[in-house]
This record gives structure tokens, sequence and C-alpha cells, in this order.
């Protein structure tokens, strides 16, 4: 269940830095009943970087094997040994 809290208790520093660590996912922060703002902690906020990052490379892997920009396992090792004379 997502952390929603108003804009007032942001000046409650130390209790929303404990919220954000807690919790693991983002707190989302309201003014006058709108969302506002997004808050979380360096390690949520660095887990959805990574997450960001796999995703992003996943849909590069993917539109290569649709377009059929692939190679064969074996003969992508093959020329790897050769390049490097292995």
């Amino acid at each position: 269940m997502p952390h929603i809290i108003p804009i007032r208790d942001l000046k409650k520093t130390s209790e929303l830095s404990e919220l954000c660590r807690e919790a693991k996912e983002p707190v989302f922060i309201t003014k006058n009943g709108y969302g506002e703002m997004v808050i979380m902690s360096m390690e949520t906020y660095e887990k959805t970087m990574l997450m960001n990052d796999i995703y992003r490379k996943l849909d590069v892997a993917e539109q290569s094997i649709i377009n059929g920009k692939v190679v064969d396992g074996f003969e992508s090792l093959r020329s790897i040994r050769e390049k490097h004379g292995l």
C-alpha cells in the first residue's frame, strides 16, 4: 500500500527519513489533496534506477531479436576467442 502524506509533514524530517527507509518504496506527498511530489530513500532510488536500466537493455535486446540482429552463441564465442587469441 503506498504511503501518502500531506506536504505539511515535510517539516518532520527525521520521521520522514525513517518512513522512506522503512517503506522501501516511494512516498507520495500531497498538497491540497492532489499529488505534488514523490520522495524515496537513496536505496530505493538506486534499485529503481538499476531496474530501469535492466528494462531498457531488455527492450534493446528484444528489438534486436525482432529485427533479426542476432548471432549464434557458438559463433560469437569463436570470434571472441579468435580476436583475443584464446
